[in-house]
């Protein structure tokens, strides 16, 4: 297993480039089965989760090829199998989206429950309940989710609570259904408006997508031969952001969307962060005060949770006593045992982490207890006096591409070494 070693101190100074969104990169590649032509996806993260699915859509008999590191050509006509064993999905959380793709192409499909990161269960009720609600009979035999529908139906679903993956794995399954489904409640996140923008350019007929009610006309077809770009990672672009803030750094954030970043930005702001940009990127200034704040992580637009363990760092810096009340994982808390032993002074009672600002903290052997949590060391790391070795670093690998390079461009002192 590789480690990444990193001798803090080092303010990040420079311009760093952001990679394609790796939520939405995992939502769009398995969507491309239900093209019935070839597609050309651009500005796909090279990260180790896009790798796995494009090894999964290839053994269903897929034709995929990566045509350079960032741009993806698929061809799905000649998919002969519906089912996705644990083999298969054992390494990836976003495995779930193969069960509205198979569904809406087969009308049947046998999917593994998905892996990925170990934060507690991420329950699939919305998605059963949707699937159900087109038509579909849904059995869990074993850890499998077994799918079957003599036909799919459009039909209204409201969600009883803010899904992304149910979002999109609905609106995959009603693409090609018969008539009209509107789901209400829907995740508004901009990589479900990612992936209707990718249907949409493959001849779907989806309206609504970044609202509470997304309608979507089932289609027949869907003719693909288009190409779609995908939209930047707006968590590496705030892992930076945050970076650079931590360190007391200055760092220009190039390739962004900025309104998906403003949730942070203000937080950033409120915390005595400089924070300017305009049109495709965001400058961040540090300040040596940091000021206290209460975050609470919500949907989109909201702060994102998969902020809280970088952002929680930072606040190990504050003047006094900050919170963080987690909204959407129960389990996001996982990296609070690995930052105290390197000094943090944090205590988490139910949903919300208290966090007492620290002199400094100190380098120490920590694990990445999932992908944002690894993000969370590798910035501790980058603040604290001495060495930090980072384990487990598989888990950053899932979502960051080259993230210890893109580091090292901006100054930090970091080294992989193969374990």
């Amino acid at each position: 297993m590789d480690k990444l070693f990193i001798t803090g101190g080092k303010p990040l100074r420079g311009e760093v480039y952001i990679s394609g969104a790796k939520n939405s990169a995992v939502a769009v590649i398995p969507a491309a089965i239900l093209v019935d032509g070839p597609c050309r996806i651009e500005n796909v993260p090279n990260i180790s989760d896009v790798k796995v699915l494009a090894d999964i859509l290839g053994e269903l008999g897929a034709d995929i090829t990566f045509e350079d590191k960032e741009t993806l050509y698929i061809d799905a006509q000649n998919l002969k199998s519906n089912v996705a064993t644990y083999d298969m999905v054992k390494k990836l959380r976003a495995s779930y989206y193969l069960m509205g793709a198979l569904l809406g192409r087969f009308k049947k499909a046998e999917v593994s429950m998905p892996g990925g990161c170990d934060f507690g269960f991420r329950p699939i009720d919305q998605h059963i309940k949707g699937f159900e609600a087109l038509g579909a009979k849904v059995e869990i035999d074993h850890g499998t989710v077994k799918l079957e529908a003599e036909k799919l139906t459009g039909c209204q679903i409201y969600l009883d609570v803010v899904s992304v993956g149910a979002t999109i794995n609905i609106m995959l399954a009603a693409v090609k259904a018969e008539g009209i489904t509107t789901i209400e409640n829907a995740s508004k996140e901009p990589h479900v408006v990612d992936v209707a923008n990718f249907l949409n350019a493959m001849g779907a007929n989806i309206k609504g997508a970044g609202t509470d009610v997304i309608k979507i006309k089932g289609v027949p077809s869907l003719p693909g031969g288009a190409t779609h770009s995908i939209i930047p990672d707006m968590i590496e672009a705030g892992t930076f952001m945050i970076a650079a803030a931590a360190t007391m750094g200055d760092v220009t954030v190039r390739n962004i969307i900025p309104r998906h970043v403003e949730s942070l930005s203000a937080k950033l702001i409120e915390m005595n962060v400089r924070v300017e940009g305009d049109g495709d990127y965001v400058r961040v200034v540090g300040s040596d005060r940091i000021d206290k704040v209460s975050i609470k992580t919500l949907p989109y637009p909201g702060f994102p949770t998969d902020l809280h363990p970088p952002v929680a760092v930072l606040l190990c810096r504050g003047n006094g006593t900050s919170t963080i009340t987690e909204g959407i994982w129960d389990s996001r808390f996982q990296y609070v045992d690995e930052l105290k032993r390197m000094g943090a002074n944090i205590k988490v009672e139910g949903r919300m982490a208290v966090i007492e600002g620290v002199p400094r903290l100190s380098g120490a052997p920590v694990r990445a207890t999932d992908l944002r949590a690894g993000a969370a060391m590798v910035i501790a790391g980058l603040v604290a006096e001495g060495v930090t070795e980072v384990y487990n670093v598989e888990y950053i690998d899932r979502g960051y591409e080259n993230l210890e390079a893109k580091l090292k461009g901006l100054g930090a002192d970091i080294v992989r070494k193969k374990g």
